[in-house]
């Protein structure tokens, strides 16, 4: 399938929907961390953002920096096509109401319902060679696109977490990306439909949710077969840390930065911000495979399996 017959089949996807409740307020945080407290090594916010054009491998992109960055972007892949990958969203704020055979089905309508109702707020990208090494001085890339409180539906909670984390909407209202002109430059940018690249995150079910939806621009599909069609399609190969870790019983703590303290690995930057979170996963992967699984990388029964959702495989079952 050719990247136009491909983009060409995606315009013409279509959806259903399942009936859903929403409550008004909601006690749900992003479910794919965990809730450590921040490391006392981590910079402050104001030392962060002081920082950032210095001294930080995090390069934060707004609407006005896109093109110029997405070139760096590109010439940095050739040497470096191995990317971590987190996301910030706007939190949990529908269930599904029908009842399943699976609990996987439960769990793909879950995610599949919140993120065709809510917007990405912010992608992270980690850039490493298959050695583990990062491009210097700058290997993470922080995607902050529009997002207005005013107009936009979230989960309060979530959206306090964000903030605690200093995120600043104003500006993400402001200055934020606009979805539909980064899908179209990404998508010809060669970081996706291309089977040269290996993708890392952990727990990424939702963080390929809401970069499945943003560059097909449609909503996900109702089946999860569908679904996994097109992940594959745009990410042919990913590696899903949490999938990894539960065969290493050595590691202690299921959350992100619970693993990475075990490993002794160090955050950069701040907590629940996508470049910090997508670099310390990339951090993490390589340390592990490092230690645990030098020869395995490439065995089949750990590629392309979602955390929580399973794989293309698995659903046929």
């Amino acid at each position: 399938c050719t990247l136009f017959s491909f983009l060409l089949f995606v315009s013409t996807m279509t959806t259903t929907t399942t009936t859903t409740t929403i409550p008004n307020t909601i006690d749900t945080k992003k479910t794919k961390h965990d809730t450590d407290a921040i490391p006392t090594e981590m910079k402050t916010r104001e030392e962060s953002s002081n920082n950032e054009t210095n001294t930080s491998p995090i390069v934060d992109i707004w609407a006005h920096n896109l093109d110029s960055e997405l070139k760096k972007i590109e010439e940095i892949l050739e040497k470096y096509p191995f990317i971590a990958i987190d996301t910030e969203f706007p939190g949990v704020v529908a269930r599904p109401r029908d009842s399943f055979k699976h609990w996987l089905g439960y769990a793909y309508r879950l995610i599949a319902d919140n993120v065709n109702m809510l917007k990405l707020i912010q992608l992270g990208l980690t850039f490493y060679n298959e050695k583990g090494e990062s491009p210097q001085p700058h290997s993470t890339f922080q995607f902050n696109f529009r997002f207005n409180l005013s107009q936009d539906m979230f989960a309060p909670d979530s959206i306090q977490l964000l903030m605690e984390s200093g995120l600043n909407f104003e500006r993400f209202n402001k200055d934020g990306i606009d979805h539909r002109k980064f899908a179209e430059k990404i998508t010809m940018s060669g970081l996706v439909l291309n089977e040269d690249v290996r993708w890392i995150c952990f727990h990424g079910a939702y963080d390929f949710a809401y970069f499945v939806k943003v560059l097909s621009d449609r909503d996900l599909p109702s089946k999860e077969n569908d679904f996994f069609f097109y992940l594959e399609k745009y990410f042919p190969y990913i590696y899903d840390l949490k999938v990894l870790l539960k065969t290493v019983h050595c590691i202690k703590g299921n959350g992100l930065q619970q693993s990475a303290n075990s490993l002794n690995v160090k955050r950069i930057g701040l907590n629940h911000q996508a470049g910090s979170d997508s670099l310390l996963t990339g951090n993490v992967f390589f340390k592990l495979r490092e230690l645990y699984f030098e020869q395995l990388m490439d065995e089949k029964k750990y590629l392309n399996t979602l955390y929580g959702l399973g794989n293309r495989t698995f659903i046929h079952r």
